[in-house]
């Protein structure tokens, strides 16, 4: 399923095949969360932009309109009309950050919808069960998100619970596949190494997941209240036990300069709801730096938001009409806005998988790590 082609130090340039398509690695993941890009986009834009694999979420789509119906209409592709690649998550990160009341016990979680607060249960095989409903291509092992920062005897405790839980997920995903009836029977699974910020809990840990053979593994647990450099410390502690052969997944990060700090450390895979979150506040991201397009520097300015990017919106449309839309309160903003962000990461990786391929991207890495986060 997965080509490593070359590498340049740790940094590595592959290929994953699932049974909706070929990604070329390394790739950002663009986040619709409920089957939609937040923003107004749809699956025919995300072709036009540049997306590879598109995410979507476990937790909310159980919740609403329901993993069942969805399977009903025929899965998450045919349901949203996406025809690529699909990674789900475990709904583990929703769980933490969403639910009230929450009750972690050996067999799962319990915890209040964050829509009308009824009591849900979910245990590992029930997260599985889900996502094979949404037939994805991509299933997430089923974890504990902990806040940081955290006790050292609770993170270890909960790290060994996971990697219980995901023995449970690999065998129901098994099982699963082999029936007639499985929307999408080449689904994988993905385990997921935790451990907070404890270097010792993490590598054990990854140890231990690695021993399973799982067709990839993720880092999870990251930009959830620790320091960048604590970010990057724990990525530099555990990719070093993460399988070569195997792609690998940094969930939930980040920046542009975070995904060239993770890409430089031997990551594949990224998802983040930043550059559409981001874009529908007006804050965007650019070759020289990152625009807040609702100041008034903008109101008389023709010039494309970014003259270095080949988007549609950077083709079309000024930063003063840009601007005026944010200003006015128009949909179509936010839409335009999103647009180039998400535009903007996939080229970014496109950029990097081709600075690998010729051998620069030292150089690309040096270069703009200093630009990428500055804000003009």
């Amino acid at each position: 399923m997965f080509e490593l082609i070359k590498t340049e130090g740790r940094a590595r340039r592959g290929r994953f095949t699932t049974p909706h398509g070929t990604v070329e690695t390394p790739v950002f993941m663009n986040v619709g969360t409920q089957a939609a890009i937040k923003g107004g986009l749809e699956a025919g834009d995300l072709a036009k932009i540049g997306c590879q694999i598109e995410l979507s979420n476990t937790y909310h789509l159980h919740l609403r309109p329901g993993d069942t119906l969805i399977r009903e209409l025929g899965g998450l592709h045919q349901f949203m009309k996406w025809s690529g690649p699909i990674l789900t998550d475990s709904g583990g990160f929703q769980i933490f950050s969403l639910a009230r009341l929450r009750k972690i016990t050996e067999e799962g979680t319990a915890f209040n919808s964050h829509i009308d607060g009824r009591r849900v249960f979910m245990s590992p095989e029930d997260s599985i069960r889900i996502q094979s409903n949404l037939g994805s291509d991509i299933a997430m092992s089923f974890d504990e998100c902990i806040g940081l920062p955290a006790p050292y005897e609770y993170v270890k405790a909960s790290a060994e619970r996971t990697y219980r839980w995901l023995v449970r997920c690999k065998a129901e995903l098994s099982r699963l596949n082999a029936l007639e009836d499985t929307v999408n029977p080449g689904q994988v699974l993905f385990g997921i190494n935790q451990g907070a910020t404890y270097a010792d809990i993490r590598t054990r840990h990854m140890d231990a997941i690695a021993q399973l053979d799982l067709p990839g593994y993720a880092i999870g647990g990251l930009a959830v209240g620790e320091s960048t450099q604590e970010m990057y410390d724990t990525i530099d502690a555990t990719e070093e036990h993460m399988p070569k052969d195997k792609p690998r997944y940094l969930m939930g990060v980040g920046t542009p300069v975070n995904i060239l700090e993770a890409v430089y450390r031997g990551i594949d895979f990224f998802d983040c709801v930043m550059p559409a979150r981001n874009g529908r506040h007006g804050h965007l991201f650019t070759w020289d730096g990152i625009i807040n397009i609702k100041n008034e520097r903008y109101a008389r300015d023709t010039a494309p938001l970014d003259a270095s990017c080949g988007c549609p919106v950077c083709r079309t449309h000024s930063r003063a009409y840009l601007r005026h839309l944010f200003v006015s309160g128009e949909i179509l903003g936010l839409r335009l806005a999103v647009m180039h962000n998400l535009w903007f990461y996939n080229d970014l990786m496109a950029r990097i998988r081709q600075a690998l391929d010729g051998g620069t991207f030292g150089t690309f890495y040096a270069q703009y790590r200093q630009i990428l986060g500055r804000r003009i």
